[in-house]
C-alpha cells in the first residue's frame, strides 16, 4: 500500500471517529502518525473538521506539523492559536524548521519565541533568518559537527561518544582549520572502518565541494542531483562553515518546484487551500481568466478583420480552428522544453543560437509534414485543392512562428523577472492564435476572393 492509499484510509477512519464523537480514539490515531502525515490529513479536511483535528494534536508535534502544511493552511491554524500555544509549539524544534515557521508567525509572537531561546539557539536562528528562504543559507541547518585535520580518528570517536549524539541525517563530519574554514569531509564510514591511529587529514575527502550561502535553492538541487550528495557544507564568501544541507531539505525543494510548475501552468498558487472560501478562490483565479479573456478578444479582433472573407467562403470557418490548434501544441512543446532548460541552467549565450536553430528546424519539419497530411485530407473531404494548399501554407508558417515563440517567450519573461511557467502559456496561446488566424484567413482572402 503506497502513501496515498494510507492517507486515504487514515482520512476515512478519522472521519468516522470524528463524526462518531470518538475523540479519544482519534487522538491516539493522529498522534501516532508522523507530522507530515498529520499535515496531509489536515490539508484533506474541510475547515470545521480541520479545527477539530488540530485541537487533538499534541503540542509536542504541533510545530513540526505547522512546518509541513501548506502556507495558507498554516496561516489559518496559526490564526486560531493563542500566543502561549504558539510558543509551546516551537519548543524543541530543529533550528532550520523553526526559522521557516517564524517567518509566518505574527511579529510579537516571533519576538517572544526568540526571547525564549537560549543564547546559542537565538544566534543560530538569527543566522538562518538572515538569508533568503529560497537560498542555501535559508535551507541550511546550523546544527553540525566539525573537527580539525590534525587529530586522529580515535580522538574524533572519543569526542562523539562524549557528546553522546550527532545531528539527524549526518553522513559526514566537516573538517575545518583554526579559522573554521572548510577543508574537507570525514565520512562516518571512513571513521568506522579506518585505523583509529590514522590522522583525519589522511582519510578525509576533498571531493565534496561546499555550497555558498547565497546560492539559489534551484542550484542547490542541481548540485545534489549531479553530484549524488547526501549532505553538503554551507559556507560564507570566506569559506567559513555556517551549516549543512541534507538530502531531505532538497527533496522538499524538488516537491515545491514540481507543485509550482504544475499549478502555475493553470495560473494557480500551489499554496492555495483546497477548502478555501469560494469567493477567495474565485478572486484568485479571476486574474488569469481575465488575462486570457483579453487575449481571446485580441484573437477575435483579428477574425473581425476577415469577416467579409468568412461570409463569402464559409468553408474557411470550418477549417479555421486547425491552424492555431496545431501551432499551439507545437509551441507548448518548445515552451516546456525551454522552460525546463532554464530551470536546470542548461541555456547560455554560447548554446542559445544552436538551440533556437534546432527548435525552428523541428517546427518547420513538423509543419511541412502535417501540412501535407492536412492538405490531402482537405482535398479529399471538400475537393478544394486551393483551400488545401492555403491551410497547408498557413500551418507551416504558424508552426515555425510557434517554435520561435516557444523558444523566445520563456527567455524574455525570465529577463523581465516573470515566471515563464506562470505566464508563458498565455502569451504563447495568444501568439499562435493571432498568427494562425491571420495567415489562414489572409491567404484565403488573397487567393480566393
Amino acid at each position: 500500500m503506497d502513501a496515498r492509499d494510507t492517507t486515504k484510509d487514515n482520512l476515512e477512519l478519522l472521519r468516522q471517529q470524528l463524526e462518531g464523537g470518538r475523540m479519544r480514539s482519534a487522538r491516539v490515531m493522529v498522534n501516532s502518525l508522523h507530522p507530515s502525515e498529520v499535515a496531509r490529513l489536515l490539508e484533506s479536511l474541510p475547515r470545521k473538521k480541520r479545527t477539530m483535528l488540530w485541537e487533538i494534536v499534541d503540542s509536542e508535534i504541533e510545530g513540526d506539523v505547522l512546518v509541513e502544511v501548506s502556507d495558507e493552511v498554516r496561516d489559518g491554524l496559526i490564526e486560531g492559536m493563542q500566543t502561549e500555544d504558539l510558543i509551546a509549539a516551537t519548543e524543541g524544534m530543529e533550528v532550520d524548521d523553526l526559522a521557516d515557521l517564524l517567518v509566518d508567525l505574527p511579529e510579537a509572537v516571533t519576538q517572544e519565541v526568540l526571547q525564549s531561546l537560549d543564547k546559542q539557539d537565538h544566534e543560530r536562528v538569527k543566522q538562518v533568518l538572515a538569508y533568503d528562504e529560497e537560498s542555501a543559507g535559508g535551507l541550511m541547518n546550523v546544527d553540525i559537527v566539525t573537527v580539525r585535520p590534525d587529530v586522529t580518528l580515535e580522538v574524533v570517536a572519543r569526542y562523539l561518544r562524549f557528546v553522546g549524539e550527532i545531528p539527524d541525517g549526518t553522513d559526514s563530519i566537516f573538517v575545518v582549520n583554526r579559522d573554521n574554514c572548510y577543508i574537507g569531509s570525514l565520512f562516518l564510514s571512513k571513521l568506522l572502518t579506518s585505523d583509529p591511529e590514522e590522522m583525519v587529514a589522511n582519510v578525509m575527502s576533498t571531493d565534496v565541494m561546499p555550497i555558498r550561502a547565497n546560492t539559489a535553492s534551484t542550484q542547490v538541487v542541481w548540485e545534489f542531483e549531479n553530484r549524488d550528495l547526501l549532505s553538503a557544507p554551507v559556507v560564507d564568501d570566506d569559506f567559513h562553515v555556517l551549516g549543512r544541507i541534507t538530502v531531505d531539505d532538497v527533496v522538499d525543494v524538488i516537491r515545491d518546484e514540481a507543485e509550482h510548475a504544475l499549478m502555475s501552468a493553470a495560473g494557480l498558487d500551489e499554496e492555495e487551500d483546497m477548502f478555501a472560501p469560494v469567493f477567495k478562490s474565485a478572486g484568485r483565479r479571476a486574474l488569469w481568466l481575465g488575462v486570457n479573456l483579453c487575449t481571446a478578444f485580441l484573437a477575435a479582433a483579428v477574425l473581425d478583420q476577415f469577416k467579409t472573407t468568412l461570409d463569402t467562403i464559409v468553408l474557411l470557418a470550418v477549417l479555421m480552428p486547425i491552424v492555431p490548434s496545431m501551432g499551439g501544441v507545437a509551441g507548448i512543446q518548445s515552451l516546456t522544453i525551454i522552460t525546463r532548460a532554464i530551470a536546470l541552467g542548461q541555456i547560455s549565450k554560447d548554446n542559445a543560437i544552436g538551440i533556437m536553430r534546432k527548435e525552428l528546424m523541428v517546427g518547420l519539419l513538423n509543419g511541412f509534414g502535417w501540412a501535407v497530411v492536412v492538405s490531402l485530407f482537405t482535398f479529399i473531404w471538400f475537393e478544394e485543392w486551393k483551400i488545401g494548399g492555403i491551410i497547408g501554407a498557413a500551418m507551416i508558417i504558424n508552426m515555425f512562428v510557434a517554435a520561435l515563440a516557444g523558444f523566445s517567450i520563456p527567455l524574455i519573461l525570465k529577463r523581465l523577472n516573470i515566471d515563464p511557467a506562470l505566464a508563458g502559456g498565455v502569451v504563447l496561446t495568444t501568439v499562435t492564435d493571432v498568427i494562425g488566424y491571420a495567415t489562414f484567413l489572409g491567404l484565403g482572402a488573397a487567393l480566393l476572393l
